[in-house]
């Protein structure tokens, strides 16, 4: 299983790489990543309906995968403020279609909340991750999964080797206070590489990337949010019994096993790189 990981991985990262390239000399930007996003977002639209049906909730499929899209191409098309008039919009699906489905007392607040939770947690979030790209450019898109995907390597590997306190044994036994210590190392060592060379080369030599303590803190905030993505959606499985969030790609789990640690990370990147903090 380790090998199929590892090749599967390498062929994955391989994947987004040269997708990046071909979106960051793209004449329209995000005519490369969308399809990609699209498909992502609507599985895990998918998954995220499935994990509220094994938890005895029925939210509404139409509005959630309608809400979740919108939102996406709301964010690619229109820009940050685009996506509260699409959050706006999906909130008022759900509404009218509740309505609509409505025969009898029980269980349609929690059904409602499941469904706007859905929105927030894939739509909003990820649209975080095309905000990024769209305003900063691919540079900025790298910098959170660069980081937080070192991050989530250094968790592991430093969790298996030296591991021995567990953060939330109940919640996650696995993750250890030494797999977080080596989440932020090499979280912050992402970071360092990210805005050392990657950016400048990215966005041109006369680009500043910022200063040091920036590519810091940068490292340490975005690292402590994909921590934070990981456990997140662990408390969600762990609350319906589930161990990973689908099978649709083994070794690996399902689209938000993947994206857990993103989706909480990128409001932070984006916050990051809004507030001059990075790449400025």
């Amino acid at each position: 299983m380790l090998h199929w990981r590892l090749l599967l991985g390498t062929l994955i990262i391989a994947a987004l790489v040269g997708l990046c390239w071909l979106d960051h000399l793209a004449a329209v930007p995000g005519i490369w990543l969308m399809p990609v996003a699209i498909v992502l977002v609507v599985m895990a639209s998918g998954e995220m309906l499935r994990l509220a049906e094994a938890a005895g909730l029925c939210p509404l499929a139409p509005a959630v995968y309608g809400g979740n899209l919108l939102l996406i191409v709301s964010n690619w098309m229109f820009a940050f403020c685009g996506m509260l008039f699409a959050l706006a919009i999906g909130a008022m699906a759900i509404l009218m279609g509740e309505i609509r489905r409505y025969e009898k007392p029980g269980g349609v607040t929690a059904d409602m909340a499941a469904a706007v939770f859905a929105l927030v947690y894939v739509g909003v979030m990820f649209g975080f991750v095309v905000q990024l790209r769209m305003s900063w450019g691919i540079a900025a898109l790298a910098s959170l999964l660069i980081v937080v995907k070192l991050g989530d390597i250094g968790a592991y590997t430093v969790g298996r080797l030296f591991g021995r306190h567990q953060i939330a044994p109940v919640l996650s036994p696995g993750k250890t206070v030494e797999g977080a210590i080596g989440a932020l190392t090499f979280a912050c060592f992402g970071s360092w590489v990210t805005f050392r060379w990657l950016v400048p080369w990215l966005a041109g030599e006369g680009a500043a990337a910022g200063p040091w303590w920036g590519w810091t803190a940068f490292g340490l905030l975005v690292g402590t949010a994909g921590l934070l993505g990981d456990l997140a959606e662990s408390l969600i499985k762990r609350d319906v019994g589930w161990k990973d969030s689908s099978s649709w790609l083994p070794g690996f789990g399902g689209v938000l096993d993947i994206l857990d640690s993103i989706l909480l990370a990128a409001p932070v990147a984006w916050c990051c790189w809004a507030l001059g903090l990075v790449g400025s």
